[in-house]
């Protein structure tokens, strides 16, 4: 049963929150290099459609990004401090931070210390978050809870750590452990954010990430946000969806509107 929110306008608004993603050990430039065309190239294609956020790399393949990217407003992000485990040094975080920002990234994808966090060590998770973003300054920094591997209550936990540390975002998951995304975590975070508002009057960003393909899971989540956020965070700067397959089933749910006999062929 679908979604009263499902509709082709909700979708083509969806569109423009995608962080394009592509985290694999069998990323190429070249590969790399034809996602950024056809970013490139993508409102020529679809002028009706909002392009999408950012594409989200590993930071040896930011300056590729850089290089090759020349679409307006869309955003270099890079996964970042260890990813996707997070067991290293801080040191080698922050640097490994650094050099992605030199190599041309706007935004920092990082994942919590969760084996700290797991075992009770909050003060070093938090530090490590406030020293992450002191050295990426103004630059956006998303930080990944991955809720897969918390319970409801430390989900909440990890949210108001991650707030209180710094954090412009928060994420789900990696992808890279299941269950990723889910709207019951996704729920929580929301309402973590709009307590953390409330206390502080700071609004922070929200984005769910792994496993969500489908026009429809993609809406379930935008109506949370709504109904716990409201209408304010529906904006790329509060709000993205970390995504590699759903770009082009939105473009095929979006076209079957408009068209339910005509074959899509995928664009990305």
């Amino acid at each position: 049963m679908k979604n009263d929110l499902y509709s082709i306008a909700n979708l083509k608004t969806l569109f423009g929150f995608i962080d394009l993603t592509s985290l694999n050990s069998t990323d190429t430039e070249e590969k790399i290099k034809k996602m950024c065309l056809k970013v490139n190239g993508f409102k020529k294609q679809y002028p009706d459609i909002p392009n999408v956020a950012a594409i989200c790399i590993y930071p040896s393949l930011v300056k590729i990004v850089r290089k090759n990217l020349n679409a307006p407003g869309v955003k270099i992000a890079s996964v970042s401090a260890g990813f996707p485990s997070s067991q290293t040094f801080i040191e080698i975080k922050k640097r490994e931070t650094m050099m992605a920002l030199e190599a041309g990234a706007n935004e920092i994808d990082i994942v919590i210390s969760l084996g700290k966090f797991l075992s009770g060590n909050e003060k070093a998770v938090s530090s490590e978050i406030y020293q992450i973003k002191k050295t990426i300054g103004d630059h956006l920094l998303k930080v990944i809870l991955e809720t897969g591997a918390l319970t409801p209550y430390q989900i909440s936990k990890a949210s108001i750590l991650a707030m209180e540390s710094g954090a412009d975002f928060i994420k789900t998951s990696t992808g890279k452990l299941q269950p990723a995304a889910t709207t019951e975590a996704f729920r929580i975070m929301a309402e973590s954010i709009r307590d953390f508002a409330t206390k502080t009057g700071r609004k922070t960003g929200i984005k769910p990430a792994g496993g969500i393909s489908t026009g429809i899971q993609a809406i379930n989540y935008l109506q949370i946000l709504k109904e716990v956020l409201g209408e304010n965070w529906i904006t790329s700067s509060l709000f993205r969806i970390g995504a590699s397959s759903l770009a082009n089933n939105l473009l095929m749910e979006i076209s079957k509107f408009k068209n339910p006999e005509k074959k899509i062929v995928p664009y990305f």
